[in-house]
């Protein structure tokens, strides 16, 4: 990215003030994206364990998948998924609080008796398989945020820090060179002077 700017005081100024701000601005980011790449790292390990809890609870169920046939479906169903929201990072994350599920009525007489035991294991399934889909998806907003945050460091810390500072020298450079310019012409302009004054004087 080229910085734009004049071989002038004004555009000097303005670039200081622009190099300033990124500067005062650059720690707070970088202890963003830290605080970003760290959470990821947690949540791909949450992830990770609750997918692996998933896989272990449907095996535990296994042996029971002849009895399912005789199971109604409709007993049991997702009746709400409580969120709430915090900020990780300034970056605002849902939270997952907990999920309510809806429990038909059934005949404990004429029910099969392991039917109490079938809804708390589906209960228990649907919320690992819940929470892991929403662990999945805070996630991903995670890693949105830290790509965001990174590109953002990177734009400041290689690309404009740098951009603004050489602009500046280039500047102050051509200042100083007109100012020895200016100071030269004038050291001339005086000692043609002095020359003439001289001749004047003479004659």
């Amino acid at each position: 990215m080229a910085i734009k700017f004049q071989y002038n005081k004004t555009s000097l100024q303005g670039l200081d003030k622009q190099l300033k701000v990124r500067e005062r601005a650059l720690p707070t980011i970088k202890s963003k994206e830290s605080a970003l790449r760290m959470e990821v790292k947690r949540t791909k390990g949450e992830a990770a364990a609750l997918e692996d809890r998933l896989e272990n609870e449907i095996r535990n169920y296994e042996y029971m998948m002849a009895l399912w046939n005789e199971f109604r479906p409709e007993l049991i169903s997702v009746e709400d998924v409580r969120l709430s929201a915090r900020k990780i990072a300034g970056v605002p994350i849902p939270v997952l609080d907990g999920v309510e599920f809806r429990i038909a009525r059934y005949s404990l007489f004429s029910a099969p008796s392991w039917y109490a035991d079938g809804i708390e294991l589906l209960k228990t399934m649907a919320e690992t398989g819940i929470e892991a889909e929403f662990t999945n998806l805070k996630l991903d907003m995670l890693e949105r945020a830290r790509r965001r945050t990174t590109q953002k460091l990177n734009l400041f810390e290689k690309v404009q820090i740098p951009g603004y500072k050489d602009a500046i020298r280039k500047i102050k450079r051509f200042m100083e060179d007109e100012e020895s310019l200016s100071k030269s012409s004038q050291k001339i302009m005086r000692a043609n002077q002095e020359k003439r004054n001289a001749k004047e004087a003479e004659a």
